[in-house]
Order: structure tokens, then C-alpha cells, then sequence
């Protein structure tokens, strides 16, 4: 499954009405760790079809960052029936990324 862009117009739509649990990769351009974990993010998404994967650039969206109160990048969230399930700030292994879910 594909990498979808999270903007606060479709978010509740593909994050908290989602029927699937959701990873959210919170990143920005400019930042060198989320650069890092991008491309194993991206892998894990073509590798989990039972799994929706998004990403929200936090300078394009800084309401989600705030609203979810994420304050260093690269975050992830995972969300399940719309509630916060479990969070990871920093680069971590893809195997680390399947326990979070």
C-alpha cells in the first residue's frame, strides 16, 4: 500500500475513520533524521497492506503537530478507531515500527 499525504482537510477522514490502524510519520523537508526514516517508513507501507501509512509535513501542517503536541521530528503515531495507541519520536528500525502497531 501506498504512502498517503495527511493534510487537516482529509485527516479525519484517513486517520480517524479509517477501519484500519494508521501510522502517521510527522517530518519536515529540513530535517535530516526524517530524511533518514522516510524511505524505511515507505518500505514498511508496501510491506503492510493491513496497515494505512500517512505522513503530515508539520511545516505544511503545524495544527495536526500541535493538536497531537508533536515536538521534535520525525514522530510517529499510530492511531487505532481514531484514539492515539501508541507514539515513537526518532529514527527507529523498520522491525521496531511493526510493534508499534
Amino acid at each position: 500500500m501506498s504512502v498517503i499525504t495527511i493534510t487537516k482537510e482529509n485527516f479525519e477522514d484517513e486517520v480517524l475513520n479509517s477501519d484500519k490502524p494508521v501510522l502517521v510519520d510527522f517530518w519536515a523537508e529540513w530535517c535530516g533524521p526524517c530524511r533518514m526514516l522516510s524511505p524505511v517508513v515507505d518500505e514498511f507501507a508496501e510491506e503492510n497492506s493491513e496497515v494505512k501509512v500517512g505522513k503530515i509535513n508539520v511545516d505544511e501542517q503545524p495544527e495536526l503537530a500541535m493538536k497531537f503536541n508533536v515536538m521534535t521530528i520525525p514522530t510517529l503515531i499510530v492511531f487505532k478507531n481514531g484514539e492515539v495507541t501508541n507514539k515513537s519520536v526518532g529514527v527507529i528500525p523498520k522491525e521496531q515500527i511493526s510493534t508499534l502497531i
